[in-house]
């Protein structure tokens, strides 16, 4: 990435990406959602993503996406060195690999808002 709105993306999007993962944990450490239920938090995942689209430049939805992958390790080590774990390994693991795609999900979203906005400016 030769831009350095990309990288200013990927940070600020690793950022709100714990943070977002540290807010979910501690708000829902013992209210675990039922096999089957849905679980609305991890809609809060989209944000880091379309806050790193607008920042980025070019490659919006690549840049939220390697930025919650490069924090979902992060937020892991944290959520079993601060809390005490409720959850499998693997739980986990899916929970951090869904917020990892919702993230993506936004950044796809402010890339499609973008090129919609960009073809009206032309017509």
């Amino acid at each position: 990435m030769k831009n350095r709105r990309s990288w200013v993306g990927v940070i600020c999007c690793s950022l709100l990406f714990i943070a977002v993962c540290l807010f979910l944990v501690i708000n829902m450490k013992d209210a675990l959602p039922a096999s089957g239920d849905p679980e609305f938090g991890l809609l809060l995942f989209v944000v880091p993503g379309v806050i790193a689209g607008l920042v980025a430049r070019r490659r919006r939805a690549i840049v939220s996406v390697i930025g919650a992958a490069l924090a979902a390790p992060i937020c892991y080590l944290l959520i079993h060195l601060m809390l005490s774990p409720v959850r499998s390994f693997w739980q986990e693991v899916a929970w951090l690999f869904s917020a990892i795609f919702w993230c993506g999900m936004g950044g796809l979203c402010c890339w499609f808002v973008h090129k919609i906005a960009k073809q009206r400016k032309r017509a």
